[in-house]
């Protein structure tokens, strides 16, 4: 059995948590923030979990993470 490869894109934009979760950044925080809402700026810098609908399909991507 081959060794599979790691999609090393995804990699860089993921991580793993303890429990086994995957933890990813949320989109539209890099530019064009003067026009977002504090409240808005602040949502988007925290981290999340992606679905556990795509988190499958994600772990095929990632499989020594």
């Amino acid at each position: 059995m081959p060794k599979v490869k790691t999609h090393r894109g995804l990699a860089k934009r993921v991580k793993v948590t303890a429990k086994g979760k995957i933890k990813r950044s949320k989109a539209y925080h890099s530019h064009l923030l003067s026009s977002k809402s504090p409240k808005e700026k602040s949502r988007l810098a925290k981290a999340d979990t992606v679905h556990s609908t795509d988190a499958k399909r994600i772990r095929s991507l990632i499989p020594y993470l």
